[in-house]
């Protein structure tokens, strides 16, 4: 079982390392530049060339069964649920066969929506700290469920 970190952009890095120390889970965080590695043993910080979603091609390419991924990025997943790995967005909602339809879909709206009127104001909503609680509490569950499996 490893923990993979889309990290570039990813508000949770810290909440991923401590889980993973309290449960001894190998952490793969992955980005394309401008992070200090880990000196954590179970971390290891992978920078991938630069370029559009190189990080997360690295990580679709290895992600798999048993396997926990966090990330925000839908199209990675996407594949990594098809893969059969858990996922997790940095708020801590499961993204899950059951609803990675759904949740791509609305994706691919809100982009349309957003080209067809260039004054559309607003994005996401603002990421709080109940938000990386819940994710904690989130990402341990999911940690300990893999490990079960395991």
């Amino acid at each position: 079982m490893t923990l993979y970190v889309d990290a570039d952009a990813c508000p949770v890095k810290d909440e991923c390392t401590r889980a993973a120390e309290r449960l001894g889970v190998r952490v793969f965080v992955v980005c394309n530049g401008g992070l200090r590695p880990s000196a954590h043993p179970l971390v290891e910080t992978v920078f991938v060339p630069d370029g559009p979603d190189e990080a997360d091609k690295w990580i679709a390419e290895r992600a798999g069964a048993g396997d926990v991924v966090v990330t925000g990025d839908i199209p990675l997943a996407a594949k990594c649920v098809e893969a059969g790995a858990a996922v997790l967005k940095h708020d801590g909602e499961a993204l899950t066969r059951a609803n990675i339809g759904n949740v791509l879909a609305m994706r691919d709206l809100m982009a349309d929506l957003r080209s067809a009127d260039p004054f559309r104001q607003g994005g996401g909503k603002t990421f709080a700290k109940s938000d990386k609680g819940r994710f904690a509490s989130a990402l341990d569950r999911a940690l300990r469920a893999a490990q079960a499996k395991g």
